[in-house]
């Protein structure tokens, strides 16, 4: 049964599919329905590409390769709403060996879909190979599980407005996810300041953007929309779809959400790679792998293994992940032209961090324009972290010399944001039109770059025009900032003791 192409059936019918999912025993939680509802969703939207694709071929009278070959394509064996079920359904899925609908034996569905391989040029096979690395089917039931396979049938990813409203319907799970991810120390950047980062950075057309640390690909999806408004031609979108976006994210379940999310906004054929992006020895990355434009949230306080550490400089080693993820945005940025730029999320630790951390500091003052620091107000990642953040925002022009601030305050009147009160993009607004006509007020002030490397790269610079209002900071904030200040003595009393032990030698 065709479902109406309106934001109120499909709402309805994903909520339908979600309530079935519910029943099922193997199922706990948002974070194990959310990965089936997408994998479902994936080969469906696959399917229907690739009939499409099939008939514009043979209007032009080209050949045709599958991705996915006979009978493991949706309409081989879930289109039939009375099509396979129950354990046959779940074996057909699941085994390593298997009785496939046409009633031949052969390899399970993940298995084959594990083991497809492409051979160069747009090939959706590798994409999909990757994907179902990270993939399982944990619903115990069959019969539920077709029960949701002939609701996610009902959509049609061929209508453009029923794959916009998707996309909006499925933002939304994804901040559902979030939620239950945050919980286990997975934090998302708002949307809100992903949109002013990447407003900001103004990426164009024909520039190649790449998101290290992509999560579920909000930074992508963003900036895709940006570049789409640009596209006034064919071979504009050619541009578009195939040299324009890059990704990394090497968590499973990440990973398929953020390939889920870039295809139903419009990208055909996402390029994500599924590795650790700083797996990679810093000193092989040349001009061939740099990028103009990298817009990033990299995870920080996490640690990396040793064998991660040694790809590094040995005295820029360090387990923390921000300050190894900053070192690899530097160096992947393109170094001819000079219009290269990056904006990164980083904690306020990273500011003021010295060591290792002034080392890398040191250099992205003296390699690059260091031009602008948004210190954004606490509380914007709550309720799932106090840690305080900043935007950088750096380029290829030169050398700093002067580092702008700019301190974007909490709307008036508002204590703290919560869970169900987020910063909104339009706060940015006055932050926005100070941009490109800089001058000092009560919310931006500058420091000489020459102040800063002389003052040990301590970038943690308060605002001389701002009255701090202990009082009527939330209690979470003020335990934030004790930390912070903890953090810093640590440090000190660190390098006191390295002093004297060198001193005892």
């Amino acid at each position: 049964m065709k479902i109406p192409i309106t934001p109120q059936s499909l709402s309805t019918l994903l909520k339908s599919a979600r309530d079935i999912m519910r029943k099922d025993k193997g199922l706990n939680g948002d974070l194990d329905r959310l990965p089936l509802l997408t994998w479902i969703m994936f080969l469906k939207f696959l399917d229907d590409l690739e009939i499409q694709r099939e008939g514009e071929a043979k209007l032009a009278d080209d050949p045709f390769k599958p991705a996915i070959e006979a009978p493991y394509r949706w309409r081989d064996w879930a289109a039939q709403a009375d099509g396979i079920t129950g354990d046959e359904l779940l074996a057909f899925i699941n085994n390593e060996e298997t009785t496939r609908p046409d009633g031949s034996c052969g390899a399970g569905l993940f298995r084959y879909l594990r083991t497809l391989s492409g051979s160069g040029g747009d090939d959706r096979s590798e994409v999909i190979a990757a994907v179902f690395q990270g993939v399982d089917n944990r619903m115990k039931s069959g019969y539920l599980l077709r029960d949701i396979i002939n609701k996610i049938g009902g959509i049609h990813f061929t209508s453009s407005d029923e794959l916009h409203t998707l996309g909006a319907l499925y933002e939304s799970m994804l901040r559902e996810m979030r939620d239950a991810a945050g919980d286990s120390g997975e934090f998302y950047t708002p949307r809100p300041v992903v949109r002013f980062m990447v407003a900001v950075s103004d990426p164009r057309l024909g520039e190649t953007v790449l998101d290290p640390a992509s999560g579920t690909g909000g930074f992508l999806v963003e900036t895709y929309n940006h570049l789409a408004a640009q596209v006034k031609t064919v071979a504009d979108r050619t541009v578009l779809q195939e040299r324009s976006l890059f990704g990394c994210e090497p968590k499973p379940l990440p990973y398929l959400l953020c390939q889920m999310n870039l295809l139903l906004h419009g990208l055909d054929a996402p390029r994500i790679d599924p590795g650790n992006a700083l797996r990679h020895k810093l000193t092989d990355i040349g001009e061939r792998e740099r990028v103009d434009v990298i817009l990033t949230n990299p995870p920080f306080g996490g640690e990396e293994e040793k064998g991660i550490q040694g790809n590094f400089p040995e005295d820029r080693q360090t387990a923390e992940t921000a300050l190894l993820f900053l070192q690899l945005i530097m160096r992947k940025l393109r170094r001819q032209g000079g219009k290269a730029r990056a904006a990164v999320v980083v904690p306020n630790g990273t500011l003021f961090g010295d060591g290792v951390c002034a080392r890398i500091k040191e250099e992205l003052l003296r390699e690059f324009n260091l031009h602008t620091i948004v210190r954004l107000p606490n509380g914007v990642f709550a309720p799932y972290t106090g840690i305080p953040t900043n935007i950088l925002f750096f380029d290829r022009s030169g050398p700093t010399e002067t580092v702008w601030y700019y301190e974007q305050p909490l709307p008036q009147g508002r204590k703290n944001y919560t869970k169900t009160a987020p910063i909104q993009f339009e706060e940015f607004a006055a932050c926005m039109e100070w941009w490109n006509q800089r001058e000092e007020d009560e919310r931006a002030w500058k420091v000489p770059a020459d102040e800063l490397l002389n003052n040990g790269c301590n970038l943690d610079r308060k605002n001389p025009h701002g009255k701090e209002d202990v009082a009527h900071r939330p209690p979470e904030e003020i335990v934030a900032g004790i930390l912070e200040k903890e953090q810093r003595i640590a440090g000190i009393v660190g390098n006191i003791q390295n002093l004297l032990s060198k001193r005892g030698q």
